[in-house]
Protein backbone atom coordinates (compact mmCIF):
# COMPACT_ATOMS: atom_id res chain seq x y z
CA UNK A 1 0.00 0.00 0.00
CA UNK A 2 1.30 3.13 -1.07
CA UNK A 3 1.31 6.27 1.41
CA UNK A 4 1.87 9.86 0.69
CA UNK A 5 3.74 11.77 2.80
CA UNK A 6 5.32 11.35 5.86
CA UNK A 7 2.25 12.53 8.23
CA UNK A 8 0.24 10.09 6.71
CA UNK A 9 2.91 7.13 7.19
CA UNK A 10 2.84 7.97 10.73
CA UNK A 11 -0.71 7.84 11.08
CA UNK A 12 -0.96 4.47 9.41
CA UNK A 13 1.80 3.15 11.29
CA UNK A 14 0.37 4.57 14.71
CA UNK A 15 -2.56 1.73 13.81
CA UNK A 16 -0.44 -1.02 14.12
CA UNK A 17 0.22 -1.16 17.82
CA UNK A 18 -0.98 0.41 20.80
CA UNK A 19 1.15 3.78 21.85
CA UNK A 20 1.36 4.52 25.54
CA UNK A 21 0.54 7.87 27.55
CA UNK A 22 3.39 8.95 30.17
CA UNK A 23 1.49 6.58 33.05
CA UNK A 24 1.60 3.91 31.39
CA UNK A 25 4.97 4.53 29.94
CA UNK A 26 5.72 4.76 33.54
CA UNK A 27 4.43 1.93 35.11
CA UNK A 28 5.70 -0.46 32.09
CA UNK A 29 9.14 0.43 33.41
CA UNK A 30 8.26 -0.38 37.41
CA UNK A 31 7.11 -3.49 35.49
CA UNK A 32 10.91 -3.81 33.77
CA UNK A 33 10.06 -2.24 30.19
CA UNK A 34 12.91 -0.51 29.00
CA UNK A 35 12.38 2.83 28.34
CA UNK A 36 14.81 3.99 25.43
CA UNK A 37 15.06 7.63 24.52
CA UNK A 38 16.19 8.37 21.19
CA UNK A 39 16.81 12.00 21.61
CA UNK A 40 19.83 13.75 19.85
CA UNK A 41 22.75 15.12 22.72
CA UNK A 42 21.41 18.71 22.24
CA UNK A 43 17.92 17.93 23.80
CA UNK A 44 18.93 15.90 26.15
CA UNK A 45 21.50 18.16 27.29
CA UNK A 46 18.98 20.80 27.19
CA UNK A 47 16.07 19.21 28.90
CA UNK A 48 17.42 17.09 30.97
CA UNK A 49 17.32 12.59 31.55
CA UNK A 50 14.78 10.03 32.45
CA UNK A 51 16.15 8.29 35.56
CA UNK A 52 16.91 4.66 34.24
CA UNK A 53 15.93 5.16 30.36
CA UNK A 54 18.67 3.95 28.45
CA UNK A 55 20.03 6.51 26.09
CA UNK A 56 20.48 5.10 22.64
CA UNK A 57 21.03 7.46 19.88
CA UNK A 58 18.60 7.02 16.96
CA UNK A 59 20.59 6.10 14.28
CA UNK A 60 21.83 3.05 16.48
CA UNK A 61 18.59 2.03 17.91
CA UNK A 62 18.27 -0.96 15.68
CA UNK A 63 21.89 -2.57 16.33
CA UNK A 64 21.34 -2.34 19.59
CA UNK A 65 18.10 -3.46 20.27
CA UNK A 66 18.23 -6.46 17.75
CA UNK A 67 18.43 -9.68 20.10
CA UNK A 68 20.22 -10.86 17.41
CA UNK A 69 22.65 -8.52 16.57
CA UNK A 70 26.80 -8.49 17.00
CA UNK A 71 26.24 -4.92 18.52
CA UNK A 72 22.99 -5.23 20.77
CA UNK A 73 22.81 -4.24 24.25
CA UNK A 74 23.07 -5.96 27.53
CA UNK A 75 19.07 -5.51 27.76
CA UNK A 76 18.58 -7.06 24.26
CA UNK A 77 17.97 -10.39 25.74
CA UNK A 78 15.14 -11.30 23.73
CA UNK A 79 12.36 -10.36 21.32
CA UNK A 80 9.67 -10.62 24.37
CA UNK A 81 11.08 -7.95 25.68
CA UNK A 82 8.91 -4.93 26.36
CA UNK A 83 10.37 -1.03 24.51
CA UNK A 84 9.05 2.01 25.07
CA UNK A 85 10.75 4.77 22.50
CA UNK A 86 10.59 8.41 23.96
CA UNK A 87 11.86 10.81 21.63
CA UNK A 88 11.10 14.46 21.88
CA UNK A 89 7.62 14.93 21.08
CA UNK A 90 6.39 11.12 20.05
CA UNK A 91 6.94 11.43 15.99
CA UNK A 92 9.72 9.84 15.25
CA UNK A 93 9.53 7.27 18.11
CA UNK A 94 6.84 6.03 15.74
CA UNK A 95 8.99 5.67 13.33
CA UNK A 96 11.45 3.77 15.75
CA UNK A 97 8.76 1.54 17.16
CA UNK A 98 7.95 0.59 13.32
CA UNK A 99 11.48 -0.41 12.68
CA UNK A 100 12.02 -2.70 16.02
CA UNK A 101 8.52 -4.85 14.95
CA UNK A 102 10.52 -4.83 11.76
CA UNK A 103 13.16 -6.73 13.99
CA UNK A 104 10.63 -8.83 15.41
CA UNK A 105 10.67 -6.77 18.62
CA UNK A 106 6.41 -7.29 18.85
CA UNK A 107 5.98 -5.21 22.26
CA UNK A 108 7.55 -2.36 21.22
CA UNK A 109 5.75 1.17 21.91
CA UNK A 110 6.38 4.71 21.56
CA UNK A 111 5.10 7.35 24.03
CA UNK A 112 2.47 9.69 23.28
CA UNK A 113 3.75 13.29 22.94
CA UNK A 114 7.49 12.07 24.10
CA UNK A 115 9.70 13.21 26.61
CA UNK A 116 8.09 16.73 26.37
CA UNK A 117 5.20 14.56 27.67
CA UNK A 118 6.57 12.82 30.34
CA UNK A 119 7.95 16.12 31.68
CA UNK A 120 4.88 17.77 31.40
CA UNK A 121 3.13 14.75 33.42
CA UNK A 122 5.03 15.78 36.51
CA UNK A 123 7.04 12.24 35.75
CA UNK A 124 10.87 12.18 37.29
CA UNK A 125 13.57 14.21 34.95
CA UNK A 126 17.16 14.63 35.98
CA UNK A 127 17.76 17.79 35.17
CA UNK A 128 20.63 18.93 32.73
Amino acid sequence: MAVSGIDALVDRLRTTYTRVDPAEAHAAFLDGALLVDIRYQALRERDGLIPGALVVERNELEWRLDPEGSHRLPEATGHDIRVVVICNEGYASTLAAASLHALALPHATDLTGGFQAWRAAGLPVTPP
